[in-house]
């Protein structure tokens, strides 16, 4: 076996292996099992209840990363929504088991190297994304943008998480997963670099 194809095991072993194994921290009674963003430079705070325009408070979390990145779902599940709205511009609805949702907002519509506006749905969502699809943990959904009412702001995904018609503050979420996100990275970085023995 070649040494490219042994580290390719061994992080893909890995990979899996903490994601399953490794108990969350911040919450147990649902888990992402992928972060929402396939970026590995997205950052994001705990931006939840934080006032907004219209006396409304932030029921999300902002995860801010490179426009025309990936946009993930974060867990099994079936497309229960994909519109665009004013105040949410391109979005995914995804209906989760035991009741949960995730909402990903503010998809890309502008074409590449521009704030045109002009990419529209072809911009914000995967090829051949429908409503009523099964989506994998982990399947690519959008793209990375700022529609909606973060036209011309900074590109990042709203993401919110519900369960049932409840939101939830998705931040403790998000941390967990960007945690053990940041371990596999780590790890695989060790590996191509020869640290851990193959």
């Amino acid at each position: 076996m070649s040494k490219t194809r042994a580290i390719i095991l061994v992080a893909v072993a890995t990979t899996l292996l903490i994601a399953t194994a490794i108990p969350a921290r911040a919450v147990e009674d649902f888990r992402l099992d992928f972060f929402p963003h396939e970026d590995t430079e997205s950052h994001f705070t705990n931006d939840w209840g934080d006032s907004r325009p219209g006396g409304r408070s932030h029921q999300g979390t902002d995860v801010f990363g490179e426009k025309h990145s990936a946009v993930v779902a974060v867990a099994d599940g079936f497309v229960m929504g994909m519109k665009e709205s004013y105040r949410a511009g391109y979005n995914i609805r995804i209906a989760h088991r035991d009741g949960w949702e995730s909402w990903y907002m503010h998809l890309n519509n502008d074409t590449p190297g521009t704030n045109d506006g002009a990419a529209g749905a072809a911009g914000a969502f995967a090829p051949g994304l429908e409503i009523g699809m099964y989506v994998p943990a982990g399947t690519i959904i959008g793209y990375i943008g700022n529609s909606g009412n973060a036209e011309g702001g900074t590109a990042h995904t709203h993401f919110e998480l519900h369960n049932g018609r409840r939101a939830v503050n998705p931040y403790p979420y998000l941390a967990d997963a960007f945690e053990r996100w940041e371990r596999v990275r780590a790890l695989t970085e060790a590996v191509s670099r020869g640290l851990v023995p193959v």
